[in-house]
């Protein structure tokens, strides 16, 4: 029996369904715009499935780039196949949800870092403030008169782990 509500995972779980949407409409409509993504996964996780080159070459995690080139994307509810050009060698990669590490949308200045998944059973911590969008400033930095060009800043990355314990 548990005894709170595991806040942490119910994210993670919420936002690889967020990914597993986003991932469906790119399958569906292609890629809008300027939109593309930066996808980190561990490629130790057991259902990872890359070409034995590529998972000696990275033994730990890997960043692959959906933007120009990709063919063949297929979204289920555990994770997403698609093939990728690497050097004029297309290969055909299996990222289950669960090892997404990162995901970022540069061109809006979106992304989610998953931290590790260890100890998700546990105790929820403390409530923390839910953070911001990135188009929302605080009231203290309004100006009534501000009439110059917002910053650009890099894309932001919210670590899921701040809600959990």
């Amino acid at each position: 029996m548990t005894t709170g509500i595991n806040y942490g995972s119910l994210m993670h779980q919420a936002m690889r369904g967020l990914i597993r949407t986003v991932l469906e409409g790119v399958q569906t409509d292609g890629l809008p715009g300027d939109h593309h993504f930066f996808i980190t996964f561990d490629t130790g996780h057991p259902d990872v499935e890359i070409a034995d080159w590529l998972s000696d070459r990275y033994p730990g995690e890997m960043t692959v780039v959906m933007q120009h080139w990709f063919d063949n994307l297929e979204v289920s509810k555990d994770g997403f196949a698609v093939t990728l050009n690497f050097g004029d060698a297309p290969e055909r990669l299996y990222i289950p949800f669960d090892a997404v590490l990162t995901f970022v949308d540069p061109s809006v200045e979106f992304g989610l870092r998953f931290e590790s998944t260890d100890g998700e059973g546990s105790e929820d911590g403390p409530l923390v403030p839910a953070p911001r969008p990135l188009s929302q400033k605080p009231a203290s930095d309004e100006t009534e008169d501000d009439t110059s060009q917002p910053e650009r800043k890099d894309a932001e990355v919210v670590s899921l782990d701040t809600f959990r314990k």
